[in-house]
């Protein structure tokens, strides 16, 4: 890949932490299904059955099915084309935007194909709730599309063809390309799930700049409510405890944090007369 305007050189994208990671996961899967096909195990018909999208096993209940299918290949060619447009497109946008977002991109444009799968088979518009899917190529589409948004003007080259185009208009093909086979059936391939992918990585990058889904400003508002949560349940045991001691003739006091008062500092100003109370 190269800028327009820039000499033409040959380089490869490096491999970067988030695109080795879900290579490696992905050839895992790949790998592991081999050796136990190769063993005489009946490993295909079991995957197809439980991690396999099928659009009528997700609507009762088997929902980790929108995401497991993503990692499971059968075929090298379909295993090395997934890897191969992961690593050679995925590395920018994760130069650019980071591992996390890179990651939240990928898993939606997984998870978004598969809802696209499942909502368009039961509206008997293209394919039938009984078919099953399986590959990673609705992440890969959300980050082919992303990249030909963010870096349009960059050239590169169609391998083995020797000419180069930009990356908008490869994009642009592709989604042509992909939107006709999907019309006309596409054979054995899921170009339905293409769709979704480049469709739900769409509306992820028109959300814009805003930094990663899962943020700070989330996690400190789950640890707080989460501690809230906590003193509210210190003081309801607190007032149980005051009321039961009571009934047997005893009286104890806690302060508004649920601390126990001690009684030769039964002030009720809180915090057992100290500067502060144990707050969790």
């Amino acid at each position: 890949m190269r800028r327009s305007r820039e000499p033409m050189t040959l380089s490869f994208p490096p491999f970067t932490r988030a695109v080795v990671w879900l290579i490696g996961i992905n050839t895992a899967f790949y790998l592991l299904y081999l050796a136990l096909s190769l063993a005489g195990l009946p490993i295909r018909t079991y995957t197809l059955a439980y991690f396999a999208l099928t659009p009528v096993a997700v609507v009762h209940g088997w929902i980790w099915q929108l995401l497991t299918y993503g990692f499971i290949h059968y075929e090298f060619w379909h295993w090395f084309g997934n890897m191969l447009g992961l690593w050679m497109f995925g590395a920018s946008i994760e130069n650019g935007w980071g591992s996390r977002r890179f990651v939240e991109l990928f898993s939606i444009g997984v998870v978004g194909a598969a809802i696209t799968t499942v909502a368009l088979s039961y509206a008997h518009v293209l394919g039938n709730p009984f078919n099953q899917t399986v590959g990673a190529s609705g992440g890969v589409f959300a980050v082919l599309l992303a990249f030909g948004m963010l870096y349009g003007d960059q050239e590169i080259m169609l391998f083995p063809f020797p000419f180069l185009i930009k990356a908008k208009y490869f994009v642009g093909i592709l989604i042509v390309v992909t939107l006709a086979l999907a019309m006309s059936g596409g054979g054995n391939v899921a170009y339905v799930a293409h769709l979704g992918g480049l469709f739900f990585g769409w509306l992820y990058i028109r959300r814009g700049m805003k930094g990663p889904l899962v943020n700070v400003s989330f996690s400190e508002r789950y640890y707080g409510m989460r501690n809230s949560y906590y003193r509210w349940k210190r003081r309801r045991a607190a007032k149980k405890f005051e009321v039961y001691m009571r009934q047997h003739d005893r009286d104890v006091h806690f302060d508004e944090h649920g601390n126990y008062i001690p009684p030769e500092d039964d002030s009720r100003k809180g915090n057992g007369g100290g500067k502060s109370g144990w707050v969790n």
